[in-house]
């Protein structure tokens, strides 16, 4: 029986992931390396896209309407960055800026 050890990716620094059972190709151990290290950018660019909403939403809700014609175009910006890489897709991105658009324009 093998040595079972438990893997886990270090959000701050990605540690060498080679499992034993699983991949056995040195492609595929490559392979879970580079999907790991995506991983960790993919969730950091979400985060920033979910941070700038939330932004949003709070100067809608405090109704300032003026930080958040300022906002705009900053978070159009981050959800086109996001939508480029694929992370979201772009009627998503087109279905919020055109949500969060009306929302000010009613303020």
């Amino acid at each position: 029986m093998p040595n079972i050890i438990n893997y886990f990716i270090d959000q701050n620094k990605i540690t060498s992931y080679i499992p034993e059972n699983m991949a056995n190709t040195k492609s595929a151990i490559k392979r879970i390396r580079r999907i790991a290290k995506q991983t960790a950018v993919n969730k950091a660019r979400k985060s920033r896209y979910k941070n700038a909403l939330k932004k949003m939403s709070l100067l809608i809700e405090e109704k300032k309407k003026t930080e958040a014609l300022k906002f705009l175009p900053k978070l159009n910006s981050e959800l086109m960055k996001i939508t480029k890489t694929g992370i979201i897709k772009k009627q998503n991105a087109s279905r919020n800026i055109s949500r969060i658009t009306k929302k000010i324009a009613s303020i």
